[in-house]
């Protein structure tokens, strides 16, 4: 594949400048991995023809983009049983597998996505913008968070999990609830999914009373 069919296939933005403006916009992370895939593939043609300009200019672009998904992965994603600081305006949070197969990142590269966006703005700046950039490998590298101890409250680790579990169920069912969006599709049950629905919010009822006099 000669050069212009290359650059034509990745759709990349015509300048390096450009590329960042739009990158730092971008709002999918599917999106992002796309512009990763493309600049990894020009970044390839680059080496095989020798065109270290034209490699280190899809590098860079890569790793904005693995960057950004994973700025924006950690938008989206909330973690078990705690509320999340990071979900901004209407985003809707999702768990790790929502987030994987939305985007069709791997469980690797969804590391490696959120681990690059740990890293300091400055610091990940002036390294992506050095003579030689820095693999994604050495970028994630610098992003990894040591485990902060879990406070237990005095509760027995396995007492703390359930309800930690408990927590996290209840509100993603909240949260589906919402999203569902029940007036628009009530009108199109029938007879007996109607009749299903009664039976399991008595149940549900029943649970909610026991959890909204307890806490």
């Amino acid at each position: 594949m000669n050069a212009p069919a290359v650059i034509q296939a990745a759709r990349l933005p015509e300048t390096y400048e450009n590329a960042r403006v739009a990158l730092a916009e971008c709002q999918q992370v599917d999106e992002c991995k796309d512009w990763a895939d493309k600049a990894a593939a020009l970044a390839s043609y680059a080496r095989q023809s020798e065109d270290d300009q034209l490699e280190r200019m899809a590098q860079r672009i890569r790793a904005r983009a693995i960057r950004r998904a994973g700025e924006l992965a950690k938008q989206l994603m909330q973690p078990v049983g705690r509320p999340s600081d990071n979900v901004e305006g209407d985003l809707n949070i999702m768990s790790r597998q929502q987030v994987k197969e939305r985007s069709g990142f791997s469980d690797h590269q969804l590391t490696q996505a959120t681990r690059i966006a740990n890293v300091p703005e400055r610091e990940f700046e002036e390294q992506v913008e050095a003579p030689k950039p820095p693999t994604l490998s050495q970028l994630a590298s610098q992003g990894v968070r040591p485990r902060q101890p879990v406070d237990l409250g005095g509760r027995d680790p396995k007492a703390f999990n359930r309800a930690l579990h408990f927590t996290a169920m209840v509100t993603e069912y909240a949260a589906d609830l919402a999203k569902a969006n029940a007036a628009e599709i009530i009108p199109h049950l029938d007879e007996g999914q109607r009749m299903k629905l009664r039976n399991a919010l008595r149940q549900i009822d029943g649970i909610h009373d026991q959890i909204a006099t307890r806490i």
